[in-house]
């Protein structure tokens, strides 16, 4: 059984026991939360698509706050003596699916 829910505006395709990454979300160690965005629920052979969401949750566990690897940027352009380098770490949080109802 996965289901596709929309977590902080992004759609993620999730399932029970798994683990995924998603933008940091408020709420500290531990939480649990819910969502109730679930846009399709598939169970074998039996999809339900919602006209926008349907009537289910997504329940989640808050495993931990970290930072994502670090992306360089980095901008020049050729025979002006342009050249500018920027890093970027995206803030993140581990979440556990728990159940999906």
């Amino acid at each position: 059984m996965y289901a596709i829910v929309e977590i902080a505006g992004q759609q993620f395709k999730v399932e029970e026991g798994k683990q995924i990454f998603v933008h940091r979300l408020e709420g500290k160690e531990g939480d649990k939360l819910d969502f109730d965005k679930v846009l399709l629920k598939a169970d074998g052979d039996k999809v339900s698509v919602g006209a926008p969401t349907l009537n289910s949750k997504v329940s989640v566990k808050i495993i931990e706050h970290l930072k994502g690897d670090k992306v360089i940027v980095f901008k020049k352009k050729r025979r002006k003596g342009y050249k500018v380098k920027n890093g970027h770490r995206q803030y993140l949080t581990k979440v556990s699916i728990e159940k999906i109802s």
